[in-house]
């Protein structure tokens, strides 16, 4: 029960690497399409598709590509209100359906290989960093900030030149540019 446990858990492994390679999840979580518990949800969702695989996959020729594909949409659709476009659900999907088939086969050593791989190629997440908030207190110490701002000066487009006079008494109108 033990190597099982094991196994299963390199699975659950396997899975958080393909989730955390995943950009659409990782844009999601990064700015907050998940609201504030997005990390959260992102963390429950490798315990889900790994609990989907587990419970629908009892043969690898049980559980098909476009499933999971229709189960990670519904999931990105309901816990993050993203609607996955960009192709990446079948490249996903089909990562997740290998290493399901490397665990189910046994092929642990595999299968551990795919997930290092798997976590060596994770792109470095950019982090969304908000300016610092001012508080109350800093507002109203009477401290007032200045801007030097330059003259206006009319734009060069808004400046029109004066009606002509031709010499038989004709005005030459000119089109608005």
């Amino acid at each position: 029960m033990a190597a099982s446990t094991a196994s299963r858990e390199l699975f659950t492994e396997g899975v958080r690497a393909v989730l955390q390679t995943w950009p659409v999840l990782q844009i999601a979580v990064d700015n907050g399409f998940g609201g504030v518990y997005g990390q959260q949800k992102a963390d429950w969702m490798v315990d889900v598709i790994q609990q989907y695989f587990h419970d629908n996959g009892g043969e690898a020729a049980d559980l098909q590509q476009y499933e999971v594909e229709d189960f990670l949409s519904q999931l990105m659709d309901q816990e993050f209100d993203t609607v996955v476009e960009d192709g990446s659900l079948p490249q996903v999907s089909q990562r997740l359906l290998q290493l399901f088939s490397l665990w189910q086969q046994g092929a642990l050593e595999q299968l551990r290989s795919a997930v290092h791989t798997l976590t060596q190629s994770k792109t470095p997440r950019a982090k969304v960093t908000a300016p610092p908030a001012q508080s109350d207190d800093e507002e109203s110490d009477g401290e007032t900030q200045s801007m030097e701002c330059e003259e206006s000066r009319p734009s060069l487009s808004t400046i029109r030149p004066p009606p002509q006079d031709e010499e038989d008494g004709w005005t030459v109108v000119r089109r608005k540019k």
